[in-house]
C-alpha cells in the first residue's frame, strides 16, 4: 500500500532522509517512532505530498505522490501543529472539506458531532483549546472517507477518555474499511495496543521494521525466585549461560529479561526448583531500549 524506497532528502547540506525505507500493508496499523530529529515528520510530509525527495521513491498503490491530487484526495492528514481558517467554525470548515472531497460524507459528520458532545459546532476551532482541536480535526477527518490516514502525534493533549475513543473510531475503519494508518508518536504504550507493525527511526534511516509479534520472539522477561542453596550462576551478562538484558531485585525475587525463547529459560530455570518462576509479558519500551541497545540509538528520548 505504502512504499518508501530509498529515499534521500537534503536540507542546507543537511541529510534529513538518509536511504530511508518504509513498508505498510493496506488495512493495516504502522506506528512509526524515533527520537526527536529522527526524521519522522519529514517523511510524514513526503507521504503527503508536500515535500519531494531528491532521489528514491515514495508511492501508494504504486503511484508516486508528489504533485498527484488523485492520490491525495485519498489521504487523510492531522499535523501535530494543526490549521483552521480565520473565524471558522465547524460547519465551516466541513463544507470546504466537501468541496474537495467528493466523498465527504456530511451524514457521519452529524452523527460524530452527535456523539462526541463536547465540540461546539459553532464556536469558532482557533479559539478552541488543544484538546478540542484535536478532536475537531479527527471528525473533520474521519468524513473524509480516506484509504489512508497519516496521524501525526493524534492524541497529544487529549483526556484518556477522549483518546479511547478517538482509537475506537479509528479501528473500526481499519477492521470495516480496511483503511490503512500510519501514526507517529512518542507514546509507546499507547502504540502496542493499537500497531500491527512498528518501524523506528533514527538519523533518516529505518533500524528496525517488524510486527509486534516478531518483536517479541526471542526476548522474555520473567521472575523467579531460588531457594538459598540452589540458584544458578547470574553475572552482569548471563544467567546459567544465557545471555542476560536485564536484572533487578526486589527481595528474593529476581526480574530478568533473557535473549531467549520462553521454553528455554523455563526449562533451564525449572533444574534449580525455584520457589517461583512466572512469564511476563514484555512492553514495547523494553524491546527498543534491550534489543537496540537503548543509550546508543537515543532511544531512551522516544519514550515518555
Amino acid at each position: 500500500m505504502i512504499k518508501v524506497e530509498n529515499v534521500i532528502k537534503t536540507f542546507d547540506g543537511f541529510k534529513a532522509l538518509d536511504g530511508l525505507n518504509l513498508h505498510v500493508e493496506k488495512g493495516s496499523v504502522y506506528g512509526l517512532v524515533g527520537p526527536n530529529g529522527a526524521g519522522k515528520s519529514t517523511i510524514i510530509r513526503h507521504l503527503t505530498g508536500i515535500y519531494r525527495q531528491d532521489s528514491g521513491k515514495v508511492t501508494i498503490d504504486g503511484q508516486e505522490v508528489f504533485d498527484n491530487a488523485d492520490i491525495k484526495k485519498r489521504i487523510a492528514y492531522i499535523p501535530d501543529d494543526l490549521y483552521f481558517f480565520l473565524n471558522s467554525d465547524m460547519d465551516d470548515m466541513a463544507k470546504f472539506y466537501q468541496g474537495i472531497y467528493k466523498d465527504y460524507n456530511m451524514d457521519r459528520y452529524n452523527k460524530l458531532l452527535s456523539v462526541i458532545t463536547t465540540i461546539d459546532r459553532k464556536k469558532t476551532i482557533r479559539k478552541m483549546s488543544k484538546g478540542m482541536q484535536k478532536q475537531a480535526a479527527f471528525v473533520l477527518a474521519m468524513c473524509q472517507m480516506s484509504d489512508v490516514m497519516i496521524l501525526d502525534e493524534p492524541v497529544d493533549g487529549l483526556d484518556p477518555v477522549m483518546r479511547r475513543q478517538i482509537w475506537s473510531l479509528l479501528m473500526q475503519d481499519v477492521t470495516e474499511r480496511q483503511v490503512t494508518v500510519l501514526v507517529s508518536s512518542h507514546n509507546l504504550r499507547e502504540l502496542e495496543d493499537v500497531c500491527d507493525t512498528v518501524g523506528i527511526m533514527n538519523k533518516g534511516k529505518m533500524l528496525l521494521e517488524k510486527s509486534l509479534f516478531s518483536m517479541q520472539e526471542g526476548i522474555t522477561k520473567l521472575q523467579v525466585a531460588f531457594k538459598d542453596n540452589n540458584s544458578p550462576e547470574i553475572t552482569e551478562e548471563s544467567i546459567d549461560g544465557v545471555k542476560l538484558l536485564s536484572n533487578t531485585k526486589n527481595g528474593s525475587v529476581f526480574t530478568l529479561i533473557v535473549k531467549c525463547s520462553e521454553e528455554e529459560i523455563k526449562a533451564k530455570m525449572s533444574k534449580y526448583e525455584p520457589l517461583l518462576l512466572d512469564t511476563v509479558p514484555l512492553t514495547l519500551e523494553e524491546i527498543f531500549i534491550h534489543e537496540l541497545g537503548g543509550e546508543q540509538y537515543g532511544i531512551k528520548e522516544i519514550i515518555l
